[in-house]
């Protein structure tokens, strides 16, 4: 959810927000309580542990590797160009 900041909140503190910037947040911030524009970070961190990596793919269905390499084989040529 998208936090509300007012503008002097912005101002008085801007680190509380600079760090949760870092940390994902996103907010709104306002002048005379009108919406005057948005604060969002530029950029989410990509890492993701293993754990987490795990108990995304825990419920997937398994993996046939003969049929995924049939299928990449249908779609991709693997062919080396001679060079010379």
């Amino acid at each position: 959810m998208t936090e509300q900041i007012s503008q002097r909140e912005l101002r008085n503190d801007s680190g509380r927000i600079m760090r949760a910037l870092d940390e994902g947040a996103s907010f709104v911030v306002t002048r005379n309580g009108t919406p005057v524009g948005e604060l969002r970070p530029l950029r989410r961190h990509r890492f993701v542990t293993a754990d987490t990596a795990v108990a995304m793919f825990r419920n997937a269905p398994p993996l046939d590797s003969a049929t995924f390499r049939s299928d990449l084989d249908e779609v991709v040529d693997q062919e080396i160009p001679h060079r010379a």
